[in-house]
């Protein structure tokens, strides 16, 4: 079957279906890590993506938006010059209503009958003004790191600004 369209979980529709131990076959989450780098430094400046409106965020979309800024930040700034991480988990369930297509279908189909859904996918629920990935880095390198949040900006499915914050020198 082919995968909808992101735009159709978007929303923030109805309640939260987070309860696994109740459900058999949710698909597993794409995301590999949710932290990257050197995990070992204090750096004094923290960059993050803070999403402007309240949303789903797909598992892979998150997963997408991960990987175009680990590896431009690998490349720019160097694995041992930050720290990325997630700050969301795709806890909630997202289900699908499969219907059959093709000749025939009127027949084998139910229609709207009972319409549950299976899981066919996770989601990270964010509200207003959340922080979505955070990278924490050198001044030197808050510049490239800034662009390359950008880059994860565009794989997530709601308009989202880069906040800057740097720690008071001491």
């Amino acid at each position: 079957m082919v995968r909808k369209p992101a735009k159709m979980y978007r929303n923030l529709a109805k309640k939260a279906y987070t309860r696994r131990e109740y459900m058999g076959g949710v698909p597993g989450s794409k995301i590999v890590q949710f932290d990257m780098g050197n995990l070992t430094e204090n750096y004094p400046v923290e960059l993050s993506i803070v999403v402007d409106e309240a949303c789903q965020i797909r598992h892979t979309a998150l997963e997408a938006a991960r990987i175009g800024i680990n590896r431009q930040l690998q490349k720019e700034v160097g694995r041992a010059n930050f720290h990325l991480k997630i700050r969301t988990f795709p806890h909630h369930v997202l289900r699908e209503n499969k219907q059959a297509t093709g000749a025939g279908a009127d027949r084998v189909s139910e229609g709207m009958r009972l319409a549950f859904g299976k899981a066919v996918g996770t989601a990270a629920r964010v509200e207003r003004g959340q922080k979505v990935f955070s990278v924490w880095t050198s001044p030197q390198y808050a510049e490239k790191a800034k662009a390359s949040l950008k880059r994860g900006t565009y794989k997530l499915p709601t308009p989202a600004r880069i906040v800057e914050e740097r720690a008071p020198e001491a």
